[in-house]
């Protein structure tokens, strides 16, 4: 943990405060309706802005924050530490602003869209958790995946799925989950980090020719 906090201490913060802020709302839940994304709420109260980043700290309940933070565990340490290597201390910010930026853009497309619904919420870490999945997967494309921590498979192919997945289940949109900010999450990590390093396209695509 001390190595952790060392050389991915903007990773370990993240962690600790998802944890923190999600183990706070389960013993006090009238935080919920304070804290999550109210897209209603803030069309038309703009002073709501901040829920798109305090939902993005909290949780349903513990598988929800469980399997997000696992995800992030596996992830998010290990892209930090690619940053840094890319980058020099500058990898630091980068992966901040990955996470932060990620976490804003993947939720606009659920603010407009759900803008006129009083009744829908949303919340947690999903889009700047698939956001950092989907930056690792540009690096380390045939990287083995365990889906659901049992059924080993290539990233790529793993990505392949996930983003035909979440277009379905947008659509459907018959199962509670946001799926638009899983999906817009995974376009915007992908994005970023083309932004910030352009060569892993090149990288990307040399993988599976070179």
């Amino acid at each position: 943990m001390i190595n952790n906090l060392y050389n991915t201490p903007v990773a370990t913060a993240i962690f600790g405060l998802t944890l923190v802020f999600s183990l706070y709302v389960f013993s006090n839940p009238q935080w919920f309706g304070r804290w999550m994304l109210h897209p209603f709420g803030i069309y038309r109260n703009k002073s709501r802005y901040y829920t798109i980043f305090t939902s993005g700290l909290i949780h349903k309940d513990w598988m929800h924050l469980l399997f997000n933070m696992v995800t992030f565990y596996y992830f998010g340490f290990s892209l930090e530490a690619m940053f840094v290597q890319f980058s020099g201390s500058t990898g630091h910010l980068l992966f901040a602003l990955l996470y932060v930026i990620s976490m804003v853009l993947s939720d606009i497309p659920t603010i407009l869209q759900q803008k006129n619904n009083p009744g829908y919420y949303s919340l947690g870490a999903s889009g700047s958790v698939c956001a950092i999945l989907f930056s690792f997967i540009l690096f380390q494309p045939k990287a083995q995946l365990g889906v659901f921590m049992i059924i080993p498979m290539p990233a790529y192919l793993f990505a392949l799925l996930f983003v035909g997945y979440s277009m379905w289940a947008a659509k459907k949109s018959s199962d509670g989950i946001n799926h638009d900010a899983h999906l817009f999450g995974a376009l915007t990590g992908v994005l970023i980090t083309l932004l910030m390093y352009p060569w892993v396209f090149r990288h990307f695509i040399g993988s599976f020719i070179g």
